[in-house]
């Protein structure tokens, strides 16, 4: 039943919503990079990791509408310690994952001062990197970023960048053709495949993959829908809408960019070369820069103070020890404890790009890194998913993707596709990338059993007797 303090929603505004969630221009180097087989792995990424996965979701969050998304959903199905694994998970996967997005603020700095050398500077990179979250943990320390920024934020750093790109990747490639030297270097779409000398490509299909995680968080909004059938409409509509723009734009970057001069993090890079053959003023250059690094800067301030949630739950109900303080709220519903822990983990973290002299390289191995941790939670929730259907078939649920059969085909669809995801990640590259990616991986994943294990009973009672004196001050 819709809640009744909440006002429905209807199709095109879900989507809408969905979009704002998942979308982002942040990935359309990396669907470049890919070349012809970015049509292959744009198509897997969209039909069998993206689209089970919001199926699964939508019954999830139908069935335990409560809030808690992925962490509630594990827990009820597969118990305490894979639920606190959840929470843990995706708390530590802002860790890689905000250097990731930090990351693209160097060079649109750069573009916009017009010192583009900067832009490919690591110590610059370093520096942007810490300035920046260390400066969004601030300022959610003492404000209320999610209030002042409101959701102005969704056309300045998304579509409207999205559209300019659009109109001028294709304006410059009908211009120009494919570039004899680009990605693509020439038509030769027989290469759709990643065999033979395309098989470099397969670093990119676990970034691609990428563009799509989050994107199961649009599940929350199924008891608005003003019809229930409303919700796969909308997911699938989503879907092919961000697997065509990201392949337009892809493609126009990869038909006029060398393989050599990509720059992986750098999403202005293709708006200046299309500049260029257009002959266009070099300030649309400033100008998209700036409106895309606000959009950065308010995505770091999300995630600064978002994914935190997860574990500040988990801390108020005895799962972390008392003495780190996560527990204790600001006036904002944050956790200082938490976010000043993350920050200085981030800190370490933007020191790849110190270890690893390439920034492309060390790019790409904190994206594998943050895709395998993401991954992983999306398996427990597969898993959970069957598990629920076997064990509990006659839960109550405003939305089910069909009977059991159904049920483990696309549990399994989306395991088997996350696995192929994992071994593509880790068959290319040398032997000390996938040192990086692994131990990164692996320390994050076993930790949260690791501290559920010690967990002490007591904890729970502590907590509850702080929070009480603590509400009372």
């Amino acid at each position: 039943m819709v809640n009744k303090k909440l006002s429905t929603v209807t199709l095109g505004t879900f989507i809408g919503m969905t979009i704002a969630l998942a979308a982002s221009i942040r990935n359309i180097p990396d669907v470049a990079a890919a070349g012809w087989p970015m049509f292959i792995y744009m198509g897997v990424a969209t039909f069998l990791f993206a689209l089970p996965i919001c199926l699964i979701a939508g019954e999830f969050g139908s069935t335990f509408p409560e809030q808690g998304g992925p962490e509630l959903w594990v827990r009820n199905t597969l118990g305490d310690n894979f639920g606190f694994a959840t929470s843990w998970l995706l708390w530590t996967i802002l860790f890689p994952g905000m250097v990731v997005v930090a990351s693209a603020l160097p060079p649109l700095i750069a573009t916009a001062i017009n010192i583009p050398k900067l832009g490919t500077n690591n110590i610059f990179t370093l520096i942007v990197i810490l300035v920046s979250f260390w400066g969004m943990t601030f300022l959610n320390r003492h404000f209320d970023m999610a209030r002042i920024t409101g959701k102005w934020v969704d056309w300045i750093g998304i579509y409207i960048p999205f559209i300019v790109m659009t109109i001028l990747g294709v304006a410059a490639v009908i211009k120009t053709g494919i570039h004899s030297n680009s990605i693509l270097q020439g038509c030769h779409p027989q290469n759709i495949l990643p065999i033979g000398k395309e098989a470099k490509s397969l670093a990119f299909f676990s970034p691609i993959a990428l563009i799509f995680e989050g994107i199961e968080l649009s599940s929350v909004y199924i008891t608005r829908l003003k019809k229930k059938s409303y919700y796969p409409i909308g997911v699938l509509a989503t879907l092919v809408f961000m697997l065509v723009l990201n392949v337009i734009n892809g493609f126009m970057e990869a038909a006029i960019i060398s393989p050599s001069k990509i720059n992986l993090n750098n999403i202005v890079q293709p708006i200046v070369v299309y500049n260029q053959i257009l002959g266009l003023p070099s300030w649309i250059n400033n100008v998209f820069s700036i409106l895309v690094g606000i959009g950065v800067c308010v995505q770091l301030s999300a995630w600064v103070s978002g994914p935190g949630k997860t574990m500040l739950a988990s801390a108020r109900d005895g799962y972390v020890t008392p003495k780190l303080k996560f527990w204790k709220k600001d006036r904002f519903g944050d956790s200082p404890s938490i976010m000043y822990v993350q920050a200085i983990v981030v800190s370490v973290f933007s020191c790849a790009y110190l270890l690893i002299p390439d920034i492309n390289r060390a790019f790409l191995d904190l994206v594998n890194a943050t895709s395998v941790i993401y991954c992983t939670v999306y398996v427990f929730m597969a898993i959970g998913f069957i598990k629920m259907r076997v064990t509990e078939p006659n839960l109550k649920s405003d939305f089910k993707v069909g009977n059991t059969f159904v049920a483990w085909l696309i549990g399994l669809v989306l395991i088997v596709t996350i696995g192929v995801i994992m071994v593509a990640t880790f068959i290319v590259g040398n032997l000390f990338n996938f040192l990086v990616v692994a131990i990164i991986s692996a320390v994050i994943i076993i930790l949260p059993f690791i501290f559920y294990h010690f967990k002490r009973p007591s904890w729970a009672t502590e907590v509850k007797a702080l929070i009480k004196a603590d509400n009372k001050n």
